[in-house]
């Protein structure tokens, strides 16, 4: 079993008004096989939970930690982050033109693993993970995300996720803008890659209809950058008949 940990963690960024904190103590324990799920408001701080475990340079560590294992996650460069096990799919996945999808994939697959998979079942469990996902052929071909939906935008995320099987893989909003069988389609990608790689799982929702088919085995309320409650799913059953009103105007 692997543990990500985050510890006390206080996140800032560098504003034209001066630096602005966004986490303000945010601890967290997942374990691998295990499905967490964030949820709150606009603003509250989900995102920057996930770019900051991710590495994006915007976001100041200003105290706390985070480790995998005992190991100081942000003393590790982004790459490094990866080859330790942990993935990041983008809320606004982006654009790489002139880099097919064939060779990023490939390319990527051999930086986390050190070396390059045999070109005969490489191709074969990319053509298999398309097919599940429901990625059409001629994909592998296109550059990176250029010219895709943001649904099919998405469904490339998880492709990558089922391709370069993670130890924790951090999912931030993975169901913005998706339509009923795009969600489908990619929640059950996500539960595949659980159960083939006892992956641990971080997914950051405002809303319960993704968690209808990722199951959580924990719910994290963010509210101004803090987690205000937590408890087990039906958590998540109460935010839906209820909201995140009552968070607010006790904060307000």
């Amino acid at each position: 079993m692997s543990t990500l940990e985050i510890k006390d963690l206080h996140v800032s960024i560098d504003t034209e008004q001066g630096e602005k904190e966004i986490l303000k103590g945010v601890s967290l324990v997942i374990n691998t096989n295990e499905t967490h799920a964030i949820m709150g408001p606009n603003g509250s701080g989900k995102s920057t939970l996930a770019s900051t475990i991710a590495g994006h340079p915007r976001y100041n560590v200003t105290s706390g930690s985070i480790t995998l294992d005992g190991e100081d996650v942000l003393e590790m460069s982004v790459d490094e982050r990866a080859k330790a096990g942990l993935f990041l799919a983008m809320q606004y996945p982006v654009e790489v033109p002139g880099v097919s999808m064939t060779n990023f994939l490939r390319t990527a697959k051999t930086a986390i693993d050190g070396e390059a998979p045999k070109l005969r079942t490489w191709t074969k469990d990319v053509k298999a993970a398309m097919e599940q996902l429901k990625i059409d052929a001629d994909f592998a071909q296109r550059n990176v995300n250029e010219g895709f939906s943001g649904g099919e935008k998405k469904r490339v995320e998880i492709l990558q996720l089922e391709l370069f099987k993670p130890t924790f893989a951090v999912l931030d909003e993975t169901d913005s803008g998706l339509d009923v069988d795009a969600l489908k389609v990619v929640s059950e990608g996500v539960n595949r890659a659980q159960d083939e790689n006892e992956m641990g799982v971080l997914l950051i929702t405002h809303y319960t209809r993704i968690l209808r088919y990722i199951k959580p085995d924990h719910v994290h309320v963010f509210v101004d950058g803090k987690i205000a409650e937590q408890g087990g799913p039906e958590l998540a059953d109460r935010l839906e008949d209820e909201g995140y009103d009552r968070y607010l105007n006790v904060t307000a």
